[in-house]
């Protein structure tokens, strides 16, 4: 097997920046409005006069929200609403069945073009902006060279599984490790996450491995590969990333929120090349870009999913929210606790403010719900525009029949196996390319109901109805039959962008935007709430189908699977 192709190389940055608050010179103190819960926050800036010095704080925050299909730059301002934003997709690869590849050096290019294209189009300059928060698509693996900037190959994306046969290999090495594993990092043991990809890119790029160990090569998921550049790059960049991004890695011990020494022996990862855990509110330095953004501070930092969770303002326990991008991720908040599930739900760290305690959440993370709509536009060209979708699909009543399975690259919560692929069943010569769509849209809700029932069963409390957000919740009809296959109401919020809002939330508070949990909370707005309108007896007639489903796309990736498709892990 070949390693990913190196990407083209990356340019240098001028200066160094400061490497976190706690080395600000002497004048540096506290800001008089920094919230309880990030009371650590320092108002400190060298290089340029400010108003973040001191007085006035400025009331814009910048989001750099780091997708899987695109980036995006959004500008909130005090009141959390939108002023300006600017997006561009970056190309998906795919060199072999069951890999998917970024361009590093695409995404940060894209990176300067969106933050520029935005506070352009908001009509402000640094001077304007408090802070920048990031967020990101999590346990996407890059590698890069320290001295020059330069990837050493392309970025592993989380729904790779190239590395499938290396999990089942450990799993038979360890056969009562996965549960330990499990209890350290909150994780199962697969390919979704980022250990086994750095592991593969360690053995499978030449020299990798000696300049891991030397501290030349390093490694991050894409919030560090950003703020790298952002504040420098090879003429000094910052290595750091955030305690939820950390918990993704299969790397991190949840309890001591910091690298396990003895997960990075299973996988044979070199300490030196892993970045410093953070909080996830914190100012770590700033954006040294020669144009717009120069002087910054970098002040919030969250993995995608926790982002979406803190831009719905679920800071306590119980609290919840599912986001529909391209993939859905359900989290519910737990608090200080660490709660294990027994119903395939997963363990990670919610969010980080400063020295408090994290907080921690049980998640359902599904692999593919908005990307299905993207594969059927790209893909089988049932439709133009992703939009189009809806449309298509409200055409007709209901899916004729169809159901559509799409694990295309196993299924994730709370089944996790990896040998599922995508189904459609159900096909008779009356099932249309409208059926399909509408079959596509209902097995995101279906999938939704599965890890919601998983959630009811692991802490005996239904919820009371379902906060969402991303952009598949544009989508009436799909938001319509989502809470009808729930049965409970789902409540869609006036900035439906609640990712990238919670970055910004994030770096807001460490800057003094805004002054606590209260305030943000107070900033929510409910859009539209879509109460269930089918019957108990149909909704769990059609779930049955759902699972008949689901029950035939299992057991389909065996050794000759894998050898007609060419997907062996060497």
């Amino acid at each position: 097997m070949r390693p990913p192709s190196t990407p083209r190389s990356l340019g240098r940055w001028p200066r160094c920046v400061r490497r976190c608050p706690q080395e600000s010179p002497p004048e540096a103190r506290p800001l008089a409005g920094a919230s309880p819960a990030c009371a650590h926050a320092v108002a400190w800036h060298d290089g340029i006069p400010n108003p973040r010095r001191g007085g006035s704080v400025a009331e814009n925050v910048l989001a750099i929200d780091q997708g899987t299909t695109s980036t995006r730059a959004i500008v909130f301002d005090a009141a959390g609403q939108i002023v300006a934003s600017a997006q561009r997709e970056h190309e998906q690869i795919f060199p072999h069945a069951g890999w998917v590849e970024h361009d590093p050096v695409e995404i940060w290019t894209n990176t300067q073009w969106v933050v520029s294209a935005a506070l352009s189009r908001a009509r402000l300059s640094a001077r304007d902006v408090a802070g920048i928060g990031i967020t990101n698509q999590r346990e996407t693996a890059i590698l890069w060279d320290r001295r020059t900037g330069r990837p050493i190959g392309n970025a592993i994306v989380w729904q790779d599984t190239r590395t499938q046969e290396s999990i089942d290999a450990l799993a038979a090495q360890h056969p009562d490790g996965t549960q330990r594993f499990a209890e350290l990092t909150g994780l199962p043991l697969a390919t979704y996450f980022s250990a086994s990809k750095v592991a593969w890119m360690l053995r499978h790029i030449p020299g990798a491995r000696e300049a891991a160990e030397a501290g030349d090569v390093l490694f991050g998921t894409p919030d560090t590969w950003v703020i790298w550049n952002l504040t420098g790059g090879s003429s000094g960049g910052i290595h750091v990333t955030d305690v939820t991004n950390a918990s993704r890695t299969l790397l991190m011990d949840l309890r001591t929120l910091d690298w396990s020494d003895e997960m990075l022996r299973v996988w044979d990862i070199p300490r030196a090349m892993l970045p410093e855990i953070r909080s996830s509110s914190q100012i770590v330095g700033d954006a040294v870009l020669p144009t717009v953004a120069r002087g910054i501070p970098i002040a919030g930092i969250l993995g995608d999913q926790q982002a979406a969770t803190f831009g719905q303002a679920a800071f306590d326990a119980g609290e919840s929210k599912n986001t529909y991008g391209t993939g859905n991720f359900l989290i519910v908040n737990t608090g200080e606790r660490i709660v294990r599930s027994e119903h395939g739900l997963i363990t990670t760290v919610a969010y980080r403010c400063g020295d408090d305690p994290a907080r921690y959440a049980v998640e359902g993370s599904i692999a593919v719900t908005g990307s299905l709509v993207q594969w059927l536009r790209d893909n089988l060209g049932i439709i133009a525009r992703s939009q189009d979708v809806e449309t298509l699909a409200a055409s007709v009543d209901d899916n004729g029949g169809a159901y559509f399975v799409p694990a295309f690259s196993g299924l994730f919560a709370p089944y996790w196996r990896p040998d599922a692929r995508g189904a459609l069943v159900g096909l008779t010569r009356y099932v249309t390319k409208a059926h399909i769509a509408r079959a596509a849209l209902e097995s995101t809700a279906f999938q939704t109901r599965d890890v919601i029932d998983a959630v009811v069963a692991d802490t005996g409390r239904a919820l009371p109805d379902l906060r969402v957000d991303g952009g598949m919740t544009r989508d009436d009809l799909l938001m319509q039959f989502q809470a009808d296959i729930l049965g409970i109401p789902v409540v869609r919020p006036k900035v439906v962008e609640t990712t990238a809002l919670g970055a910004a939330y994030a770096a807001g508070l460490a800057t003094g935007v805004w002054t606590g949990f209260d305030q943000l909370r107070a900033l929510w707005r409910e859009d539209r709430r879509f109460e269930p309108a089918m019957g108990h007896d149909e909704r769990e007639r059609r779930f049955r189908m759902w699972r008949k489903a689901v029950s035939k796309s299992l057991d389909w990736v065996d050794d000759d699977a894998r050898t007609l498709m060419g997907t062996h892990d060497a």
